[in-house]
């Protein structure tokens, strides 16, 4: 997939500045496709280009004027074809595993130190969420947001993320207990793989 879906994507709730788009991405967007500040400026040229997004000078005051970006109908067409087409299973490609896979003769305090840094990166995406779940919800239980929302996109991609780092976290966990009880330190783990 290409960068310019991701940015349709983040522009059909609205007109954004390429500052605010940005700011969108690290919010909601970055949370399954990454890209820099820099990276979404030169896809929204190319879009605007393409004419899958229009671009309106806003002057301010005391101010640079700023271009306020839209999507166009051939933009939600571009989206909307995008998402009716065959989509590629996630490559997965994480270095932590390959290291794990290597446990037998690895460093087991290695790993667990690695562990713990994934864990705790988790965690702190998983706080990220948290807080972008209550952003979103603004008070009301999942049921009355559902049933009110024009936009539910991004809550289910928060959702979505909300369950992975809560997964990787509780992993963790069970991968540095089992890793420290092969080495002696700890008894036997006390439960299986929360993932499986």
């Amino acid at each position: 997939m290409s960068l310019r879906y991701a940015v349709l994507a983040a522009l059909v709730h609205g007109e954004a500045t390429g500052y605010e788009l940005a700011k969108r991405f690290d919010a909601g967007v970055a949370n399954f496709w990454h890209a820099r500040p820099q990276q979404i400026y030169a896809e929204l040229t190319r879009l605007h280009e393409s004419e899958l997004v229009r671009a309106t000078e806003v002057p301010q005051r005391n101010r640079p004027t700023k271009r306020v970006f839209a999507l166009t109908d051939a933009g939600v067409a571009e989206l909307v074809a995008f998402a009716a087409a065959p989509k590629q299973p996630t490559a997965l490609r994480d270095e932590l595993m390959v290291a794990v896979q290597a446990a037998d003769v690895v460093d087991p305090d290695v790993l667990v130190e690695a562990l713990d840094r994934q864990a705790e990166r988790a965690r702190r995406k998983l706080a990220h969420f948290r807080d972008v779940e209550r952003s979103i919800l603004s008070g009301r239980t999942e049921e009355e947001f559902v049933r009110t929302t024009r936009h539910l996109g991004p809550y289910l991609t928060c959702r979505a993320g909300i369950r992975l780092e809560t997964e990787t976290a509780q992993w963790c966990a069970w991968a540095i207990e089992l890793l420290r009880a092969r080495q002696g330190r700890d008894q036997a783990p006390k439960a299986n793989c929360p993932t499986a």
